[in-house]
């Protein structure tokens, strides 16, 4: 699966089953740029335990407060529609991929 782009619209349906990354970002945000390549590699090696999806904080506000989003990039991990895990500011793929694995 590739990473998805998703909007207030359907962040719901996007995070509802199984495990999924999501990736509260955006574009003049310099850490959530460093992470970008880092989510593509797990993206890659990883495709079959989570889903990655990316929410621009800029344009979709509703999504972003709704789970307290203050800082970017935050990445919450939900599990069948739940948050279980999170993370703010760059981390190193080894953390990231601990984090999933953790929940897998």
């Amino acid at each position: 699966m590739a990473i998805v782009h998703v909007s207030d619209q359907n962040f719901a349906k996007e995070t509802a089953e199984g495990l999924v990354l999501a990736d509260f970002w955006a574009p003049w945000c310099g850490p959530c740029k460093m992470i970008a390549p880092v989510l593509e590699e797990i993206d890659g090696e990883m495709e079959e335990k989570v889903q990655i999806v990316k929410l621009d904080v800029d344009e979709n506000q509703e999504t972003a407060g709704k789970f307290g989003v203050m800082s970017i990039p935050t990445l919450l991990l939900f599990k069948d529609g739940e948050v279980v895990d999170q993370v703010i500011g760059f981390q190193p793929k080894e953390a990231l991929v601990e984090l999933i694995d953790k929940h897998a």
